[in-house]
């Protein structure tokens, strides 16, 4: 088929990546303006908007009886939001739940959820309706104050954006994760929010400092303690990005006999509580948090979580600083202020500026409003004075409607009224042509009248908008008077100095038992190393290290990474143990190859191509559960052992059992590398190797178990790098020292 054809038949010709493209951008325009981000005037998303005002219509107001949520559920999705019934339920649970929203915007009857995680009950059982915060969102949307636009089913209309007498984007924060961008506000304190907003009407040039002043922080509906210096909060106001560092709240409680505990009462926004109990018992299993003994929750309405610690000289500001650092008890809530302006176009605002969009917002609701009720009198005042001429004139007025075959035309060109006023004089019931009717008639004229007057004062000066604005702020916080205290304090907490979690760790001896698969376990006291203990069928025994359960036990493998892991972390002494490749980041087809307790003073490592060096053990301290590389070994070469220099002379012995000695000088201290020639071999490998006091002499076990000291080392001394000579008769084979 040629392009012609093509053409012909409307099929635009377009390359395949442009034609993804600009898909890809619809959607994602899509899930930005229509899903993920809420708009600066009224705070909310599609959905939210939605289920408010469905709600409307029900007339599920604060001061009504409540309706079954599926009701509510099955109106937005039929009527507004085509989407499944669980996802409009799970926002509308969400409003209603007060541990997720500062100020609920639904009043949920039944089970809306916990804290604790839990869901909430179907739809069919629960029941809802409007709070008075979500009242103020809608109030006047009946008097033409916002636009509206036809649903997806073109059989109705939705409005595109609330009134919102209630600054809900700041009040009750959002959330939402869109395509290439993300919102995340925190909630605040209605009360500063009213401050801050009644300074801004009075000086629009406030700078974002000055309204930061009344503004001094996220207020959480949890609580907890906002542990951030004032120059942080001021700067991420000032961007609309930043970060706030939470905390829960904790206090000591006193028992008997000098005893005391530590009571967690507020816990940081959007930790489930039941999750955060998991984690920290399972840090407490795996003996990450050796100052607890027990946590217990005996939480009712209020959180009360209870932390025992393991021994009262303890200090209670050093549990939960480890506390802080290992669990949920300290969050970072981040602060992206990304919202839709009144103009449908995405953007990251200061403070101040989201503030001011909200305040421009509610003046053109008053401008919108003014001029619907302008027009409401107008008509009226049209109206009246079509009555008061009937009343002037009431005998012919009678006359002509009785006579005439068209009242209405007569009337228009005798009395020179218009269509609507004849009309209306044409309904009037006779029971209202007496004399009080037309007393009150003009009355009510009169009344109307000055109304219009000012309401074309208002639209005609924006000093008197602003004041009227000012009013309904001041109200707007006096209704909520109850809830201006503010849950979240706002803290500068220093950190704990000099802290070390081995204070926390009871001092006891403890034996280390590595296999030769590499399962590794800790038993208390000192074993006798002659001890049959158990292994997994197949497994024997690698390594039994006598320590104590505040060491750092070191572990060296055969590929030249080291891994320092404290003892007190090793599995217990139940069953075979653990892999210790869950204990540190070793490969299948590595072994360890050195284990012992860590200790003040320098090692040497080898290789088995015969290359070595010194090495100060402070090296050996790897803070991370992959170690790190101290000695480079490549291709079939494997690191041979570590072991402490515990004298002036080195000794090394090979495969082939030569051997050779000569000073521990000789060696360079490196941190990190091949090393240097230690001996070397035609074709052989390194054995073993040991430090020792040449005065001393050298020693090794005899093949019967014998040890024997070798005193005259004349014939097995070299320079470094030498082949050596043959090791003595009785010498141990496989050629080792012990």
């Amino acid at each position: 088929m040629s392009d012609n054809d093509l053409k012909d038949d409307n099929v635009i010709l377009t390359s395949f990546s442009q034609a993804i493209s600009e898909r890809y951008l619809s959607y994602a325009l899509s899930t930005i303006t229509s899903r993920s981000l809420p708009d600066v005037r009224d705070g909310l998303k599609p959905v939210h908007r939605r289920v408010l005002y469905a709600m409307r219509q029900l007339k599920l107001n604060y001061n009504l009886s409540y309706k079954k949520s599926a009701r509510v559920v099955g109106d937005v999705m039929g009527k507004f939001h085509p989407h499944g019934d669980a996802a409009i339920y799970d926002s509308m649970v969400r409003m209603a739940q007060d541990f997720a929203l500062r100020y609920p915007l639904v009043d949920g009857q039944g089970n809306f959820g916990n804290i604790d995680g839990d869901n909430a009950a179907a739809m069919r059982y629960t029941e809802a309706r409007m709070t008075k915060a979500a009242e103020l969102l809608l109030l006047d949307i009946d008097q033409d104050t916002v636009d509206f636009r036809v649903t997806y089913d073109d059989e109705g209309k939705e409005p595109v954006v609330l009134p919102s007498a209630f600054p809900n984007l700041l009040a009750n924060g959002s959330q939402g994760i869109a395509v290439g961008m993300a919102t995340s506000i925190p909630p605040h304190n209605i009360g500063e929010l009213c401050d801050a907003i009644i300074h801004l009407i009075k000086f629009p040039n406030a700078s974002d400092s000055t309204i930061i002043n009344y503004v001094h922080g996220p207020d959480f509906p949890t609580g907890g303690i906002l542990v951030e210096s004032r120059n942080s909060i001021v700067e991420a106001y000032k961007a609309g990005k930043g970060g706030f560092r939470l905390r829960a709240r904790w206090n000591v409680e006193k028992l008997s006999a000098g005893q005391w505990q530590i009571v967690v009462t507020e816990i940081p926004y959007q930790v489930q509580k039941s999750r955060l109990l998991e984690k920290i018992a399972e840090l407490m299993e795996n003996k990450h948090l050796p100052m607890l003994s027990d946590i217990r929750d005996e939480s009712a309405e209020d959180i009360r979580l209870v932390l025992e610690p393991r021994s009262r000289n303890l200090s209670p500001e050093m549990i939960m600083e480890t506390l802080f650092k290992k669990s949920d008890l300290e969050t970072r809530f981040s602060l992206n202020l990304n919202v839709i302006d009144d103009k449908n176009i995405p953007g990251v605002k200061s403070l101040k500026e989201a503030l001011q969009s909200w305040l421009n917002h509610r003046q053109i609701i008053l401008q919108r409003k003014s001029v619907f009720r302008v027009g409401q009198i107008e008509n009226r005042i049209n109206i009246l004075n079509g009555y008061i001429t009937v009343y002037l004139n009431l005998d012919k007025v009678i006359e002509i409607i009785r006579e005439e075959d068209k009242p209405k035309e007569i009337l228009i060109s005798y009395f020179s009224i218009n269509e609507i006023q004849a009309n209306a004089i044409l309904d009037m019931r006779l029971r209202s042509l007496r004399k009080l009717e037309e007393i009150e008639l003009k009355k009510e004229l009169t009344t109307l009248q000055i109304e219009l007057e000012n309401l074309n004062g208002i639209l005609n000066d924006t000093d008197k908008q602003w004041n009227i604005i000012s009013h309904e702020i001041k109200s707007l916080k006096k209704d909520f008077g109850d809830l201006v205290n503010r849950r979240t304090s706002i803290e500068d907490i220093p950190e704990v100095d000099d802290f070390n979690e081995n204070h926390f760790v009871l001092k006891e001896p403890i034996t280390i038992i590595l296999s030769e698969q590499g399962w590794v376990r800790f038993q208390k006291s000192h074993i006798d190393k002659d001890v049959e203990l158990k292994y997994r069928e197949g497994d024997k025994e690698l390594f039994i290290v006598h320590a104590l359960s505040t060491d750092k036990i070191i572990f060296f493998a055969d590929n030249g990474r080291v891994f320092s892991v404290p003892a007190n972390k090793l599995p217990s002494g139940r069953g075979f143990g653990e892999p210790i490749s869950l204990t540190i980041d070793l490969k299948s087809e590595n072994k360890i190859i050195s284990c012992f307790p860590y200790f003040d003073g320098n090692v040497m490592i080898a290789s088995t191509n015969g290359y070595g060096f010194k090495l100060n053990s402070a090296n050996l301290i790897a803070q991370t559960k992959t170690g790190k590389q101290i000695l480079i070994v490549k291709g079939e070469v494997k690191a041979k052992a570590c072991k402490e220099i515990t004298g002036d002379t080195v000794a090394i012995v090979g495969n082939n059992r030569k051997l050779i000695v000569f000073p521990i000088d000789d060696l360079p201290v490196l941190n990190k590398g091949k090393g240097v020639i230690l001996q070397r071999y035609k074709d052989g490998t390194l054995s073993d190797f040991t430090s020792f006091n040449k005065n001393e002499g050298l020693s090794w076990k005899m093949n019967g178990g014998r040890k024997r000291v070798e005193t005259d080392l004349l014939t097995w001394e070299g320079k470094r790098g030498g082949a050596g000579k043959l090791a003595p008769n009785g010498f141990p084979r496989p050629p080792i020292f012990n």
